[in-house]
């Protein structure tokens, strides 16, 4: 009977991939979620759900399905994560499962690939998967595995209503509030000794022995544990039952102070696996992402300088010059100079003058302006930054001297200890935002390299949408609808069938639950599915989709206005500028009345063609205004191109008189300029942020944005090749194009 039901909800959850969605639409994206649930209120039926799977699986393969495999490997893979002991037979299948995708295109070869390496170490060692996910989401302190991961959560106050947020931030306060580090030690003292030992472990008086111990204690067994599990996962000549026999030993050391026969064996019960560490933050600043990524490599309770500790975060620039820390004892690049030029800033010596040369000394002294001293924000400290040197996983910072003769020592590499986590929630205006602060962070890394190689920086977009569309209002953009504006996450539906069904429901379902009346059944379901949701998302979404950033640089027609430049990812839109002065207008309603609406543009582009050879082209036309499209509107199309649609104004002469009608004009494109041949102004939007709206503008160059680094090395080439103008050298085998990487369940399956 049991079986019989876990079948029924599996085959309803293929289905839903079918298009066949549940008559009740309030359980769309709540199949896997109610599966898993299921299966947590009794643990002992996971070996059930993972030979369902891997049938299913086989099925799906063989009747050459492939749309059921990407959804079914990642159920079956978290089931098997969380499940309290599962057989090595059935372990065997599912591997054999993975080798067998490594023959088909990608993402599933991909995903196999990392799914079988993974199970070649959980056989070995089981509980592995499980123990590293909770040391490094609830960054316990472990030696053998000194991972950290945590989770951002970014919504911008302006996009989402109060209520949401203020729903949001309490769902992942209360989903922290019932875990400990002493909790979360115990569960995987727990998990691993069921996974090893199976239905031979009393769950029970292991419990009852950890809760009696002392924190200490607890520490100390979890460090054995996690040596134990880490050794045996990383030997070669390590077998399963290696690693039983040292659990056990754990085991009947930690069960020491109780009787053996005090209770009977239970059977399998698990242990829960505990929420992440997550952080929810209002969108307020624009380098806000920068800082919070900053602090979680280096927190400010680590810091070197405690008298900056208390000091704002707001005025902060990373400092160009390469330094070091005095208290950290490291060994100085250049000199950082703590004389601040102003000369009541002198120490009080320095003002008394002594011996038989103080008057010609007082001449000679340099003359001091009075001055306002600026108090340097604790992450604008170059000491700050370079504080994290000491820190686990990155290289000495002392250089021991060496005899003559004798070749240096590598240095040891910088290790990504840690991993950021992003999740968005919005539509695509909050995405325009993620471009422009990936953009700057790029651009700052490039300057000065902090964050990258301590960093694994990892994007995930969550669409929410609500309320009406804060959109440029003129036109029919005005009439916006809440697809238009979730166009990334439409497109990422279309790529990937899991990620439609699972987080593409959430666009809705998350302000009907914030906006819900406040009982008891509203808070068990959203305290529940939404942070469940999310951190399932996170856990399992391990397939970038690579978006392409834009570069745009804005001409005004006032000559003394400096050029703005500016990224956007989705949508650039240009609009005709009604607000313009008494003069212009009547010139404009005379040349109207001749040539009809809109104005006169020139637009110079280079097609895009099969043969991918430069072609450029320019046409002048009268238009009412384009729209720029960097989403294709098929998963097949290229993502790696604009689509340009200019409402043109085409004047027809008839026996009745002067008549104009629009005309679309539709071209494929990745560098484009636009330029008002009238000298009339008109208006750009990017993103469909009616905040980074442009007015006044008469010209518009738009190509895609390079990335910072591979703009820095091709400058200094260009400074002793002046004629060189092909990639030569390191250049060639670094990333030109800046792409914004959003991760999903399988990537873009074709």
């Amino acid at each position: 009977e049991v079986e019989s039901d876990i079948l029924r909800r599996v085959r309803t959850l293929l289905r839903e991939l079918d298009g066949h969605h549940p008559a009740c639409q309030c359980d769309r994206g709540m199949l896997r979620w109610t599966l898993h649930k299921k299966i947590d209120q009794n643990p002992s039926n996971s070996s059930v759900l993972v030979r369902i799977l891997v049938k299913e699986l086989e099925r799906a393969e063989r009747g050459d399905f492939r749309h059921y495999i990407i959804p079914l490997l990642h159920t079956l893979m978290y089931t098997l994560i969380k499940a309290p002991c599962i057989s090595d037979e059935l372990c065997g299948r599912v591997y054999d499962f993975c080798k067998k995708l490594l023959t088909l295109p990608k993402p599933f070869c991909t995903i196999g690939l990392d799914y079988a390496i993974r199970l070649k170490m959980e056989r070995t060692a089981p509980g592995t998967l499980y123990q590293r996910m909770v040391i490094s989401e609830q960054s316990l302190k472990s030696d053998p595995y000194p991972y950290q991961e945590k989770i951002f959560i970014f919504a911008d106050p302006e996009l989402l209503s109060e209520a949401i947020c203020n729903a949001l931030v309490t769902d992942t306060e209360a989903a922290q509030l019932s875990q400990s580090p002493r909790a979360c030690m115990c569960y995987v003292i727990i998990h691993a000794m069921q996974a090893a030992l199976g239905e031979g472990c009393d769950v029970s008086g292991l419990k009852r022995s950890l809760q009696d111990m002392p924190t200490r204690d607890v520490e100390h067994w979890f460090q054995q544990v996690v040596v134990a599990v880490e050794r045996a996962g990383s030997e070669a000549s390590a077998d399963r039952g290696q690693h039983a026999a040292r659990l056990e030993k754990i085991y009947h050391a930690v069960l020491s102070s109780l009787q053996a026969g005090d209770a009977p064996l239970g059977g399998l019960q698990g242990a829960p696996l505990p929420n992440p560490s997550i952080s929810f933050h209002l969108w307020r600043e624009d380098d806000q992402l920068w800082k919070e990524l900053v602090l979680f490599i280096r927190p400010l309770s680590q810091s070197c300088e405690p008298d900056c500790l208390s000091q704002d975060l707001d005025n902060f620039e990373i400092p160009d010059i390469i330094s070091t820390c005095e208290c950290c004892e490291q060994t100085r690049f250049s000199v950082l100079s703590t004389d601040s030029g102003i000369e009541r800033d002198l120490p009080p010596a320095a003002e008394e003058p002594f011996g038989p040369c103080s008057a010609e000394m007082e001449q000679s002294r340099l003359q001091r302006k009075g001055g306002i001293k600026k108090k340097p924000s604790p992450l604008e400290s170059v000491a700050f930054l370079q504080a994290g040197c000491n820190s686990a996983g990155v290289k000495p910072p002392a250089k021991p001297q060496r005899r003559p003769g004798v070749p240096p020592e590598p240095a040891a590499p910088l290790q990504r200890l840690h991993t950021a986590r992003v999740v968005l929630l919005g539509d695509d205006r909050i995405l325009g935002r993620l471009a422009q602060a990936y953009h700057s962070l790029r651009k700052r890394e490039t300057r000065r390299v902090f964050l990258t190689p301590r960093l694994n920086l990892q994007f995930y977009y969550i669409p929410v949408v609500t309320g009406q569309p804060n959109t440029l209002a003129a036109g029919d953009h005005a009439a916006t609808g809440q697809e238009e504006l979730c166009e990334v996450a439409g497109y990422l539906g279309r790529a990937d069938p899991w990620y439609e069904s699972n987080i593409n429901t959430l666009c809705h379902m998350i302000p009907k639950l914030a906006t819900m009346p406040s009982s008891p059944s509203k808070h068990l379901v959203t305290d529940l599915f939404i942070v469940d949701v999310i951190a399932y998302y996170i856990r399992m979404g391990i397939q970038p989709v690579c978006f392409q950033v834009y570069a745009v640089k804005i001409f005004f027609n006032e000559p003394a206005q400096e050029p703005a430049e500016d990224v956007f990812l989705t949508e650039l839109r240009t609009q005709v500028q009604e607000n313009i002065s008494h003069r212009e207008l009547s010139m404009t309603k005379k040349k109207t009345t001749l040539d009809g609406p809109g104005i006169d543009l020139t637009v110079t582009y280079r097609k895009v063609v099969v043969s991918d050879r430069a072609k450029e082209l320019a046409m002048s036309l009268r238009s009412t205004g384009l729209v720029m499209k960097a989403i294709p509107a098929d998963e097949a199309e290229d993502l790696m191109c604009l689509n340009v649609n200019i409402t043109e104004i085409v004047r027809i002469n008839n026996l009745s008189g002067r008549s104009f009608s629009a005309v679309a004009n539709r071209l494929k494109t990745r560098n484009i300029k636009i330029r008002s041949t009238e000298q009339r102004p008109f208006m750009v939007c990017l993103d469909k942020d009616s905040r980074r709206t442009y007015r006044n503008v008469i010209s518009v160059e738009v190509s895609p944005c390079l990335e910072p680094s591979y703009c820095l090395q091709k400058t200094r080439i260009m400074k002793f090749s002046l004629h060189e103008t092909e990639d030569v050298g390191l250049v060639k085998y670094m990333p030109k194009s800046l792409l914004l990487p959003i991760n999903t369940f399988a990537g873009v399956i074709q």
